[in-house]
């Protein structure tokens, strides 16, 4: 029988929570690096004994952390993401130069199919290759010296690449999607860069037509339709049908188009998952009812799924790393708040039923399912 193990991530240390199938009875591991920001924990798809950590602080900077027994033990791995070359400068929120430094790994992403294979997001914005299992790295320079790198601002959250998708038939094209700037994509390992935000509409921006200076907040896919993305952005959640190239708005009937994290149904590649907050100032839900919302016709329809969550009262915020799925025949779908409460599904979003209350606040949720 299968079983699962949900990896997340909080402002103060990290969890490995596990069930068998029936998903029903968990047992609760951690805190893991008790006191540090655990901003990403993820397993590789190749090795599910095989986890990776990025934990950080601002008096003891950035580690990160390996596991080969499933989280069991821990021990510490290469550290050393040295920019290229001369890291230049970038713009500010004042449009003033500021220089590249490196502040933290934000996003781990492991091969599908090697688990000494994965990549790192880091602040500020670039992108890390190890070949040996996170014990050393290499910038893939080309994402930052990308000639539209000088109009690049931070987000709120910093200048970060959050989120890395691996494209599922050809593993040289990549996707990287970066706050605030837009979605990247490489057909070529990552050593050369293209803007990927045709069709993309940002309050504040004048020119319409824009290519980069997007806030994209979250992008994802379904592994068996690669060719289609779905995407979080700072309002709007959007659909591309040809890998990034154009983009069109799928926001339909949601009570609002801001939020954070958007996840696709394991099986079913036109079912996507949201979770809609009030505005980008007010980072609750509308009307303080804690809310998933379903699309099954790949956007523009949403349906809200409430059952077992807080419907009144609740402000917490989901922020964009912390919602996955697992590969089991009813889907599993979990996502994790700010307020350290961790949901989870056990029949693709139509009931709810809380596995914690009083963590931390939830920085990033991940979920193996283990054969």
């Amino acid at each position: 029988m299968s079983s699962v193990r949900i990896l997340v991530g909080t402002q103060k240390g990290a969890f490995v929570l596990a069930s068998d199938a029936k998903r029903t009875d968990w047992t609760v591991s951690g805190p893991h690096f008790g006191g540090w920001e655990v901003y990403h924990v993820t397993g590789s798809p190749a090795d599910p004994d095989r986890l990776y950590a990025s934990q950080s602080t601002g008096w003891f900077g950035q580690i990160l952390q390996r596991s080969d027994d499933g989280g069991n033990s821990w021990r510490p791995v290469g550290n050393d993401f040295s920019y290229e070359g001369d890291a230049g400068t970038h713009q500010w929120y004042d449009g003033t130069p500021h220089p590249w430094e490196f502040a933290r790994v934000w996003h781990l992403e492991p091969s599908a199919t090697d688990p000494d294979v994965l990549y790192a997001g880091v602040e500020d914005a670039a992108l890390f290759k190890s070949l040996d299992g996170a014990a050393t790295w290499a910038e893939l320079p080309g994402l930052r010296t990308q000639p539209s790198g000088p109009r690049w601002q931070p987000g709120a959250g910093g200048m970060c690449v959050h989120t890395i998708l691996i494209d599922p038939v050809d593993p040289d094209r990549l996707h990287v999607a970066i706050s605030a700037a837009g979605v990247f994509r490489s057909d070529d390992a990552g050593s050369t860069w293209i803007p990927s935000n045709h069709g993309l509409r940002s309050e504040g921006i004048p020119d319409p037509d824009a290519e980069v200076g997007h806030c994209v907040h979250r992008i994802a896919r379904h592994p068996e339709r690669p060719d289609v993305l779905f995407m979080q952005k700072h309002w709007d959640v959007m659909r591309s049908d040809d890998r990034g190239a154009n983009w069109r708005e799928i926001s339909g009937n949601l009570p609002s188009d801001f939020g954070f994290p958007i996840a696709v149904h394991a099986h079913e590649p036109d079912t996507v998952y949201v979770v809609p907050i009030t505005s980008d100032s007010e980072h609750y839900p509308p009307e303080g009812k804690l809310r998933v919302y379903r699309s099954r016709t790949g956007g523009d329809e949403w349906q809200p799924l409430g059952a077992g969550l807080p419907q009144s009262g609740c402000y917490v915020n989901v922020l964009r790393d912390a919602m996955a799925v697992d590969d089991l025949e009813d889907c599993g779908i979990y996502f994790g708040t700010t307020g350290g409460q961790l949901y989870a599904s056990a029949d693709s979003g139509d009931t709810w039923m809380a596995l914690a209350r009083d963590l931390p606040r939830i920085l990033s949720v991940e979920v193996q399912t283990i054969p």
